[in-house]
């Protein structure tokens, strides 16, 4: 969410600092011309006072225009500015340098007829950084009320280019560390409004991994987070008493019903005992209720399984998983299957009784299902972060829409109803390795078969996400 909602932002910013950078760049460049413009005025309009005299009774006009050309090329001198004072016919009066003349078109032409029509010149348009342009501006020369000569001054821009490069420049500046503060509030908002989701969407990660007790810290954040994590934290509290309901109404229901059913099957073996040898009935009467107490059993074992807290250490599971591949060796040579274990040293967090009970049902639910003469194969292995255990059978196997539902609960195979069990061994695996941090998950093994493979972290213990919380 922070990858789409910062660019936003971002951009957003971008446009307002560039909403008022660029009308104020404009305004700088307009500033700097119309300084240019105002001193070329006034230089026109003191050298036009200055020529109005030249020709003026009673001084001779040759000391007024000498003194004239004088200050004209001094002006030139000093600050590089072409000017002159053309009569009205476009011949002239004075100019510097000597070379410039009176061009009969273009700018500096159109200029000077405005002036003859007692005007100012117009503004220049605008000069930007990047253009080699100049400034021309005309006044008119009055004497005894009429218009009979005019100024004009040709300004080179380089200067005034330099200075508005410049003053863009501090704006550029100014932009760029306005966005990088920008930015960087955009980063500290964003955290701020997002860090409750961040924890929210890792504490569901939890919960929904079996860590019920997990719970998201309200501390921060906007008020509506705040009460989305408050309410959350009641549903899983609802949640939580209700499968806690569960698991002990189905914990005291096994407890309760183990006693009278092991009384029941007892009565029933006195009572075979008067009953003629090989009665079918009381055989199959045995044979239910001793699948209904393995049920019980089961059931009992996984009401615990959930309920547990795991003792994570750091264990060589490669022995671990070795010790109960030997366990279950004489299981396997009485059905006639090969059970081989590849079982180096390997470390992971574990719960060792947990993972070892979880070895036992997937190594028993193994050997169920494959044929004599067949092999289970069971493998440790490392890679990155996590350690596994791999077991794999030459049995039957499972189909695709199978794969999906095993490791439900009371869930079997409808062509694997004839084999032994209850349908909650593999569930007990998976509810004994949730708690310890671990998985498990099912694929094919070809040609035939199933592979189980069972994940341990190896880096660490497993952490709770930053903010969440223990009940």
């Amino acid at each position: 969410m922070r990858t789409r909602l910062l660019p936003l932002l971002i951009v957003l910013m971008a446009a307002v600092l560039l909403a008022l950078g660029i009308p104020l760049a404009v305004s700088v460049a307009a500033a700097q011309q119309q300084k240019v413009v105002v001193d070329r005025i006034d230089d026109t309009a003191f050298f036009a006072a200055l020529a109005q005299f030249v020709n003026a009774p009673p001084a001779p006009p040759g000391r007024r225009l000498e003194t004239l050309s004088r200050e004209l090329d001094s002006y030139y001198d000093v600050y590089g500015i072409r000017i002159g004072v053309f009569y009205a016919d476009g011949t002239s009066m004075a100019h510097a340098p000597a070379e410039w003349s009176l061009p009969r078109e273009g700018e500096v032409r159109d200029a000077f007829d405005e002036a003859l029509l007692s005007r100012r010149s117009d503004d220049p348009e605008q000069v930007w950084p990047w253009q080699d342009g100049r400034l021309v501006v005309a006044s008119p020369v009055i004497r005894d009320g009429d218009v009979v000569a005019a100024v004009v001054t040709d300004s080179p821009t380089g200067q005034m280019r330099s200075r508005t490069l410049y003053g863009w420049l501090v704006i550029a500046a100014g932009e760029t560390a306005a966005m990088l503060l920008a930015v960087g509030a955009a980063l500290r908002l964003t955290g701020w409004v997002l860090r409750p989701v961040r924890v929210l969407d890792a504490t569901t990660h939890e919960i929904a991994t079996g860590r019920l007790k997990s719970r998201v810290a309200v501390a921060s954040g906007p008020p509506e987070l705040r009460r989305l994590a408050r309410s959350f934290n009641e549903m899983v509290d609802n949640v939580e008493d209700v499968l806690e309901q569960q698991r002990a109404f189905v914990a005291d229901a096994s407890h309760q019903l183990r006693n009278p059913l092991a009384a029941l099957l007892l009565r029933i073996e006195l009572l075979a005992l008067e009953l003629p040898e090989g009665n079918k009935e009381i055989a199959s009467v045995q044979t239910e209720g001793k699948r209904l107490a393995r049920v019980l059993d089961d059931l009992l074992d996984l009401a615990l399984a959930e309920h547990a807290e795991a003792d994570l250490q750091l264990a060589d599971i490669g022995a671990l998983t070795a010790e109960r591949v030997a366990a279950w060796a004489p299981t396997a040579e009485a059905k006639g299957v090969r059970l081989v274990g590849n079982c180096p040293a390997t470390t992971a967090w574990v719960d060792p009784v947990t993972l070892s009970s979880a070895l036992d049902a997937v190594i028993d639910n193994a050997l169920k299902f494959t044929p004599e003469g067949e092999c289970v194969e069971v493998t440790v292995a490392s890679n990155g972060g996590t350690s596994t255990i791999v077991v794999a059978d030459r049995g039957p196997g499972l189909t695709d829409e199978e794969l999906t539902r095993v490791g439900d609960r009371f869930w079997r195979s409808g062509r694997h109803q004839n084999v032994k069990g209850s349908g909650l061994g593999l569930s007990i695996t998976r509810a004994l390795l949730a708690a310890a941090g671990g998985s498990i998950t099912y694929e094919h093994h070809e040609p035939h078969g199933l592979k189980v493979t069972l994940t341990m972290p190896r880096n660490g213990a497993p952490e709770r996400p930053y903010g969440l919380t223990e009940r």
